[in-house]
């Protein structure tokens, strides 16, 4: 079965940072393009960055462009997105999720999803 474990979340002050990590096993991670939601509570799932299976694409959501990096090490069926700059809007229970297709925002295209992590960006 395909699994993503996501990990590193924690509570950070705004301005801090925090390093997501998104472990795949089950499946060889370089065959999916890879993205990262987030889910505030009382809101609706958004996307918020995307990476190819190469890694020589990637994209962000306006909200975090210039602050957020998502990066993947296929070797080690990791993808990783850094959180620098953290607002307390940022704070959510963030997912990784997997398609075989090309990077989207849509949600019903990611077959494979992590059981999420969580960021509180509180003073």
């Amino acid at each position: 079965q395909l699994q993503l474990v996501e990990s590193g979340g924690g509570l950070v002050q705004p301005g801090g940072s925090l390093r997501l990590s998104c472990a795949a096993s089950g499946f060889t991670l370089n065959n999916y393009v890879i993205g990262w939601f987030r889910q505030a509570p009382g809101k609706e799932r958004e996307g918020v960055s995307c990476i190819s299976k190469s890694g020589g694409s990637t994209n962000y959501a306006d909200s975090v462009k210039g602050r957020f990096t998502i990066s993947r090490d296929n070797a080690k069926n990791t993808v990783y997105l850094q959180l620098n700059s953290l607002k307390p809007e940022d704070t959510a229970v963030y997912y990784c999720a997997a398609t075989r297709w090309v990077c989207s925002y849509s949600a019903s295209l990611f077959s494979s999803w992590g059981q999420g992590t969580q960021v509180t960006v509180s003073s």
